[in-house]
């Protein structure tokens, strides 16, 4: 029996979970899967049952959680609820997931991939995903050099800054050669850290800070080539003592994919310095950490009202700049800098119209639209449609976040980027 689960049923508080459903062999949204819910350690205790729609989506489902208060101040109790999945779907291998973390007042979002069965070679073994951060038990990091000296090493690093399409995770310590390599989308990656290492509770201006310290972080390993030059075929680790918590399969937080999407190309700079900055952090509770960012601090600060940039500059001295990489590997076409709307014109719309419709063939609640490179109103619906699927702002005009996700989307189902 799980012990929080009394303590979730009991509370008046509930977060949300949204399951989305694909398949691992071209990212096409499952139609029909079938998704049982039951508290994590009492299999019997169904609680829901949903199907996903042609988005691969179910509905938001309603589930206990312990009190939101929890998640705002260190304590012993879990803030969390969690919850096991079982997934089944014709035509493909059942999933089963144990610990989808909800959170009280939040959206969780419970991405699946399911294998077709003619491409399973042995059953998978459930999802078990671990302790948040904040309240498991995790090694400390241990520091390192914010900056590193690359010009002295005569390492070969990139000429500037680029966004990677994809992260390569060691889900172990940089020596463990028995760790599982992962290849993640980049933004996916940041989506998963970030929810692995803060409460989606928090303040927006704490998240950002957050995520704009994970990235710098994450970006600095990739422009320095940290783990290649040392013999590794990986970019980062999942381990907490050297990188960043990543844990496979776990569920991410609406209001953290929101941010991740509007900020993702966004980097930490030091004036004179081209690397992105290193930017370590602690928790600030068991672990202090001077010149570091606390993450419970940074959660204080946000909710005294400071600004993401001044919590940065709270932790890391005044002289700590935000940045965005000169370039996004794996898209088609780089943002054009201006929104585009009803009224608007050009290769630009003309290009976005192919991609959406592309789109379109695949997720079906997206109307067909003509590629004719003028944004009238049925290419305003399709965004708004695209926008309502994917967790975007339902606006009908493509910003930064809108165009990147219909770049993302459309290179993931047509594959015509994959390990570029």
């Amino acid at each position: 029996m799980n012990p929080y689960m009394t303590t979730a049923q009991e509370t008046a508080e509930t977060g949300s979970l949204q399951v989305d459903v694909v398949s691992s062999e071209n990212n096409y949204p499952i139609q029909d899967a079938e998704i049982s819910i039951t508290y994590t350690g009492d299999p019997n205790s169904i609680i829901e049952k949903v199907t996903t729609d042609s988005s691969g989506q179910s509905a938001n489902v309603k589930l206990a959680a312990p009190p939101v208060g929890l998640s705002l101040s260190p304590g012993l109790v879990q803030p969390y609820s969690e919850y096991t999945l079982y997934i089944t779907a014709q035509g493909f291998e059942p999933v089963a997931i144990d610990g989808t973390q909800i959170l009280a007042e939040t959206e969780a979002i419970q991405p699946v991939k399911m294998t077709p069965i003619q491409d399973a070679i042995t059953p998978d073994t459930p999802i078990t995903i671990g302790e948040h951060t904040l309240y498991g038990d995790y090694p400390p990091k241990i520091a390192e050099a914010e900056v590193k000296p690359i010009a002295e090493t005569g390492e070969i690093v990139l000429s500037r800054v680029v966004v990677p399409q994809t992260i390569i995770v060691h889900d172990g310590v940089p020596t463990d050669p028995t760790a599982t390599n992962y290849y993640v989308p980049y933004g996916d990656y940041i989506k998963n850290v970030a929810s692995s290492e803060i409460y989606a509770t928090w303040p927006r201006e704490t998240i950002i800070a957050n995520v704009l310290a994970i990235m710098s972080f994450t970006l600095n390993r990739v422009y320095t080539e940290w783990y290649r030059n040392q013999g590794y075929d990986f970019t980062i680790t999942s381990s907490t003592a050297f990188d960043h918590k990543w844990i496979y399969g776990r569920n991410i937080y609406e209001s953290i994919s929101q941010v991740v999407d509007e900020i993702f190309n966004s980097y930490l700079s030091r004036p004179g310095i081209k690397q992105p900055i290193l930017t370590q952090y602690c928790d600030g509770n068991r672990v202090t950490c001077p010149r570091w960012m606390s993450q419970w601090g940074s959660n204080t600060l946000g909710e005294q009202g400071y600004t993401a940039i001044d919590i940065l500059r709270y932790y890391y001295g005044s002289n700590m700049y935000i940045n965005t990489a000169e370039q996004v590997s794996g898209v088609p076409s780089s943002y054009p800098g201006y929104e585009l709307s009803v009224g608007a014109s050009g290769d630009k719309v003309r290009q976005v119209q192919e991609q959406l419709d592309t789109i379109a063939g695949v997720y079906t609640r997206i109307p067909r639209i003509t590629a004719d490179g003028v944004y009238g109103e049925n290419t305003a619906e399709a965004v708004r449609q695209f926008q309502s699927i994917f967790n975007l702002p339902v606006t009908g005009v493509i910003d930064f976040a809108t165009w990147y996700k219909i770049s993302n989307i459309y290179v993931g189902i047509t594959r015509i980027a994959e390990y570029s």
